[in-house]
């Protein structure tokens, strides 16, 4: 939960530093997330690339495997859009596009604060970070009521990374390579579907 906590400490200070315009007038006039965004996007695709170990588990599983990101990913819409008809300030279209950053926080939310608008690029970085820090804490409960699969699908696209210790604690190593697979469907996917949403409003 270390990187959690952190990237929302940023979070924080930055809303402080923006509300009390400590900063210089450049910084705050001008618009600097597209590029933070290019960079981000720009960082990704060597993360993914260069991560032969990743590309070696997609080569060597069974093609059922596919089942599990894509039941992550209807699961994930279908939950949000429940919610959203309890909202009245965010419509069906909003709510999907913050489920779809599948707990990808620092993705997710700067594309939708560059595209949309802030305060829902706000929402996105705290139910994804909250997604992430649920998982943290409940994946035992999680396994033991729902099964074994239930951490991966609960940690969404942080099953490969930052979720992955608790969910091969609890759910077992032979998890391991389906949670890593999920991960990274779902991390290629968000600056796919999020855009792709985005485009829809």
């Amino acid at each position: 939960m270390k990187g959690s906590f952190i990237i929302l400490s940023f979070f924080v200070l930055g809303l402080i530093l923006g509300l009390t315009r400590f900063l210089p007038a450049t910084l705050l006039e001008s618009d600097f997330s597209i590029y933070a965004l290019y960079l981000l996007l720009f960082l990704v695709g060597i993360g993914i690339g260069t991560d032969r170990s990743s590309w070696k588990v997609v080569r060597e599983v069974n093609f059922k495997i596919i089942l599990v990101p894509i039941s992550v990913i209807v699961g994930s819409l279908l939950g949000v859009s429940a919610v959203s008809i309890f909202l009245s300030d965010i419509n069906i279209i909003e709510a999907l596009t913050v489920g779809a950053g599948f707990g990808y926080y620092s993705l997710s939310s700067v594309i939708i604060t560059e595209f949309h608008s802030d305060t829902l690029g706000v929402i996105a970085l705290l139910s994804n970070i909250i997604r992430e820090i649920l998982t943290l804490l409940a994946t035992p409960f999680f396994v033991k009521y729902f099964g074994k699969l239930a951490g991966i699908a609960s940690g969404g696209a942080t099953a490969m990374d930052t979720t992955l210790p608790i969910i091969v604690r609890y759910s077992g190593k032979e998890y391991a390579i389906i949670a890593v697979f999920s991960g990274i469907v779902l991390t290629v996917l968000v600056p796919v579907i999020v855009p792709l949403l985005l485009s829809m409003l």
